[in-house]
């Protein structure tokens, strides 16, 4: 969703891609089932920016170090993308995108803030077993994908889809195939 013309807290998100052990892959985290924001859902790493961060590459790559431990210095910064609305948490969202020449052992380095962290083959993404549409509350259907354990959804998952578009990675998937959102999902994504 395109930002509002003011207002809202301004973050970042870095989308970094890698060859890991499986091929090409992405980083994600799974939030906090305890967090106040967010609380439970896959993500990519990222947050609010500050004043120190000069920008949305700094605040990707600082959130993404305190969350993942991941080595910044390992990461290229390959672009950032237009600045994206989130309207449910008021966040206007600079995604960073990068490359990782030189990966770093990652964990959930804040347990507060995050439970786990997954590096996500892109062949796991697009494969169509793995791809849905996924039901909102109010009706509204957007892109999902059921992997490594996690249900992909909402702003991460309608990022995705778009880039691994973009990228040329997608395979033909069935977006007819519609799963609801299951109720411990509402329930946690009612708390924040």
């Amino acid at each position: 969703m395109r930002p509002p013309a003011d207002g809202g807290r301004a973050a970042a998100v870095l989308l970094l891609f890698g060859e890991g052990p499986l091929g090409p892959d992405v980083l994600l985290i799974q939030r906090s089932s305890h967090g106040r924001r967010h609380a439970g859902q896959p993500a990519f790493p990222g947050g609010g920016i500050d004043p120190e961060d000069d920008g949305p590459i700094g605040a990707a790559l600082r959130e993404s170090e305190e969350e993942t431990g991941l080595d910044p210095g390992g990461v290229s910064v390959v672009c950032t993308m237009p600045e994206l609305y989130i309207w449910r948490s008021d966040n206007r969202v600079t995604p960073v995108v990068g490359w990782w020449h030189e990966p770093s052992a990652v964990h959930a380095a804040s347990p507060a803030e995050v439970e786990s962290v997954e590096r996500v083959p892109i062949a796991e993404l697009v494969d169509p077993a793995n791809r849905f549409m996924l039901r909102l509350q109010g009706g509204h259907a957007g892109p999902a994908f059921r992997v490594r354990g996690m249900l992909v959804w909402g702003f991460t998952a309608g990022l995705l889809d778009q880039v691994l578009r973009l990228c040329g990675f997608e395979r033909p998937w069935d977006a007819s195939r519609t799963e609801e959102l299951p109720p411990e999902v509402i329930a946690l994504a009612s708390r924040g």
